[in-house]
């Protein structure tokens, strides 16, 4: 069962897991959308798609029933929680409230919602909860004061649950990407409707103090920001795949280029070290 699969990661996922052979759950924002339609159209009948806004709680549990229904009394060997947004970036005291709150509900409060409602099946199997989570939730990044925090939620979520979810056998797993071009980003409308709320929202002040030729960079920064991300997902794949698979699954997974060096640099220098890097 994953999660966010009408674009980036969790699309790539449903497709590769259904490639080898599993059955799959796709659970997609928008079951009529373009995503959702190429997964009908490319993938085998084992794969299913399910209407899935993790914000909603009804959606969330009525994925359970449907998925309940069809692995009966075999359980469910895997949750990954994949959908996220990540919001317009721009420096914290900038950013309105709305992103803080958008950010949190879907990648934090509907993992949580979509880990607590499918653990009877997780138990039942002895199965795997994987995170998504983000380089980001790890290490303190300028301009993702609102997605690094969600992420950072999701991952000390996935901390406790990996320790408490021990005893049943469930092993449970956070995967910390670099960055990668997953959709995530948003389309051109949605940067300019949250450029707009943005600059909207700003007191007059602020809005002095940081000068609008900086106010234009932030959207300028946002449009070259795929240029900086990798289009191979494959790292991520495989590290999603291992922790589904392997006998014993890491509880954190770095994949792609720059992931892992940043986090031991704040983690084991000084932090000033880290902020000058």
């Amino acid at each position: 069962m994953l999660s966010g699969s009408d674009t980036g990661i969790g699309h790539a996922l449903a497709k590769h897991l259904d490639d080898l052979g599993f059955v799959v759950f796709a659970g997609v924002l928008n079951k009529d959308g373009a995503g959702a339609e190429e997964l009908r159209r490319t993938c085998s009948q084992r794969l299913s798609l399910l209407q899935l806004d993790v914000t909603n709680v009804t959606q969330v549990k009525e994925a359970y029933l449907k998925v309940s229904e069809k692995v009966q009394h075999t359980g469910l060997w895997g949750v990954v929680n994949n959908a996220g947004i990540l919001g317009f970036p721009a420096d914290a005291e900038l950013m309105p409230m709305s992103t803080y709150r958008q950010c949190m509900e879907v990648n934090f409060f509907g993992a949580v919602e979509m880990s607590k409602t499918f653990l009877p099946l997780l138990r039942k199997s002895q199965g795997r909860l994987v995170n998504v989570s983000s380089m980001a939730g790890g290490i303190p990044l300028p301009r993702y004061a609102a997605y690094g925090a969600s992420k950072a939620a999701l991952s000390m979520f996935s901390g406790v649950m990996r320790q408490e979810l021990s005893k049943w056998g469930v092993k449970v797993a956070a995967i910390h990407p670099s960055g990668f071009r997953t959709g995530i980003q948003g389309t051109a409308d949605l940067w300019a409707k949250q450029e707009k709320e943005l600059i909207e929202n700003l007191p007059a002040d602020t809005r002095q103090d940081y000068g609008e030729d900086y106010l234009l960079e932030l959207k300028s920064y946002l449009l070259h920001m795929p240029i900086y991300c990798d289009a191979d997902l494959s790292p991520v794949l495989g590290a999603i795949l291992h922790a589904l698979l392997a006998k014993r699954p890491h509880g954190l997974y770095t994949p792609g280029k720059g992931a892992y060096m940043p986090l031991c640099i704040f983690c084991y220098f000084p932090l000033w070290v880290y902020d000058f890097f």
